[in-house]
């Protein structure tokens, strides 16, 4: 019976294909749609009649894919025949409360996915003529935020350095692109991998070499998607871990900071110390010229020569008590 009523539809549309003048009702759709994938997309088609068709009545509706072998025997994507909607699975009409004198036909996929990416075709029988017409769907996917791990994971100013960029769930094929802190693209440098994973969406991987003595601070890894637009970016800051030994850039800036206070603090005890010295030289080389001279005139000789051995030994200690020198008498 299934059978008898396709081959009656098939004929139906044969015959009102010879005996109705199809110029008196045009489908018209919009030539390319696009879908994002897991969102609803619409295919846009509309039937138009001439002024000369009063009250026009829609008495078939049939989309189907092309490029699918045997589907509109088997299972179109949407049936309206005889006052019954037969739909596949994630599929109806783009208007809910839809009746045969609405003439939007719009076809709205539920759930977009990248299989359904490709051409349609809508075709029309109503009272007054019947007619047909193609319209294609592009699928579109945004690819998720960049993640960047290196190899190895711990750096060193005297390593080789490997950076890895992934970033999966986009559609149609994208690019991974590197900058480094200074806007300057090393994409050529690295070499970029893209697999298809079973939800028919890209992940995409980028390999960064970098070789010792030439890594930069900051690196940035950017997806870009098939129409060469940005959508996501990461960045990724080298750090390098600290070499027994080898001070890293901020301990030398502490050091550097702390070494010319030492140096001015020196500088200063040294200048302050050499000039307490030189204050104290001219204020004994001051005292040692108002001493009694010694002389050895016959009177009092014993008595005046024990005054000098005290006067001149005093003198010496008091100037050079500083460096060790011993202390010698007047000579007789």
């Amino acid at each position: 019976m299934a059978s008898m009523g396709i081959l009656l539809f098939f004929t139906a549309i044969y015959i009102r294909t010879r005996n109705t003048n199809a110029a008196y009702v045009n489908v018209e759709c919009q030539t390319e749609n696009v879908g994002q994938y897991g969102q609803q997309s619409l295919l846009q088609c509309v039937v138009k009649t001439s002024q000369d068709v009063v009250d026009p009545e829609i008495r078939v509706v049939l989309w189907k894919k092309e490029g699918v072998e045997k589907q509109v025997k088997n299972n179109p994507l949407l049936l309206f025949n005889r006052g019954e909607i037969k739909l596949k699975p994630g599929y109806s009409f783009a208007e809910p409360s839809w009746n045969v004198r609405n003439m939007n036909v719009s076809l709205l996929i539920t759930n977009t996915a990248v299989e359904q990416e490709g051409d349609y075709t809508c075709t029309v029988i109503t009272n007054s003529g019947d007619s047909s017409s193609s319209t294609s769907l592009k699928v579109t996917a945004k690819y998720n935020k960049p993640t960047i791990h290196s190899n190895p994971e711990t750096i060193t100013v005297n390593t080789d350095v490997t950076l890895m960029c992934d970033s999966d769930g986009g559609y149609p094929k994208g690019q991974l692109r590197w900058f480094d802190e200074n806007k300057t693209e090393w994409t050529k440098s690295s070499q970029m991998e893209a697999k298809l994973t079973e939800s028919g969406l890209f992940h995409l991987s980028s390999k960064l070499s970098l070789l010792k003595g030439s890594i930069f601070t900051k690196y940035t890894c950017k997806v870009f998607n098939a129409s060469g637009d940005k959508e996501e970016e990461a960045t990724f800051e080298v750090q390098h871990a600290v070499t027994p030994g080898i001070q890293t850039g901020e301990g030398l800036g502490s050091a550097s900071k702390i070494a010319p206070v030492v140096v001015i603090g020196s500088l200063i005890v040294g200048l302050l110390v050499l000039l307490a010295l030189l204050i104290y030289r001219k204020r004994s080389q001051r005292d040692h010229q108002g001493l009694t001279t010694c002389d050895h005139d016959d009177g009092g000789h014993q008595e005046r020569d024990k005054t000098c051995q005290v006067s001149q030994a005093t003198e010496k200690n008091s100037y050079w008590n500083l460096i060790d020198f011993n202390v010698y008498s007047c000579p007789t």
